[in-house]
């Protein structure tokens, strides 16, 4: 399915559905990266293939977020669907004040939250993700050991409280620096510092080898 700015814009009609899967008419090849904050400023202007760029530059890892904080693939498209519907709605009134990321973070940090008031029942069964391609060139012993691994770090996620979960995945799918996620969560630079700190030491426990 091809999904474009138009696309995104019916979904908030009702149209049409964003998700995850989608491909995105690429834009014209540009001589230079630009930034976020400046490709959002000229979406602000009209511009929808900088949108589309914002988009593709982020959707994946907003998913990943999501995926691994809701633990059910058809909550985080739902809520992965509304972010988007938010940043679009935002783009008249948007304020390069900090980095693009920590806003785009702060508004899935919040639907997120959302999400949990208007639904009580949302700590049920969670969904494991599909495996990874193994590397034809590792030994089995090795494939076993990754795999393992990767089970060990995806029950240890699930275990962690809710505020050191959301940090440590703020941190290492959104590659947000500590005082962002204090941004991103409204906390102050310590209680996020203490909540990554906390959660990183737990997963590095829990993803050793067992005796």
């Amino acid at each position: 399915m091809v999904a474009s700015t138009e696309a995104v814009a019916d979904q908030l009609a009702g149209n049409g559905a964003l998700c995850t899967a989608a491909e995105l008419t690429y834009a014209p090849r540009m001589g230079h990266i630009p930034e976020d904050s400046a490709l959002m400023l000229r979406y602000q202007d009209g511009d929808t293939a900088a949108f589309e760029t914002l988009y593709r530059r982020h959707n994946d890892a907003l998913y990943r977020y999501l995926m691994r904080m809701c633990r059910h693939r058809a909550t985080a498209e739902d809520v992965f669907q509304e972010v988007w519907g938010k940043i679009i709605k935002a783009r008249s009134s948007y304020r390069p004040t900090a980095k693009f990321t920590t806003f785009l973070y702060r508004v899935a940090h919040n639907c997120f939250i959302d999400h949990v008031r208007r639904n009580k029942r949302h700590s049920g069964a969670a969904e494991l993700e599909p495996e990874l391609h193994a590397d034809p060139q590792e030994s089995p012993e090795t494939t076993t050991e990754r795999s393992l691994a990767r089970e060990r770090l995806h029950i240890a996620l699930l275990d962690l409280p809710e505020e050191q979960r959301d940090a440590f995945l703020l941190h290492e799918e959104a590659g947000l620096s500590v005082e962002q996620i204090a941004h991103v969560t409204g906390s102050n630079r310590e209680t996020a510092k203490s909540r990554l700190r906390y959660a990183v030491k737990k997963l590095r426990t829990a993803i050793e080898e067992p005796e």
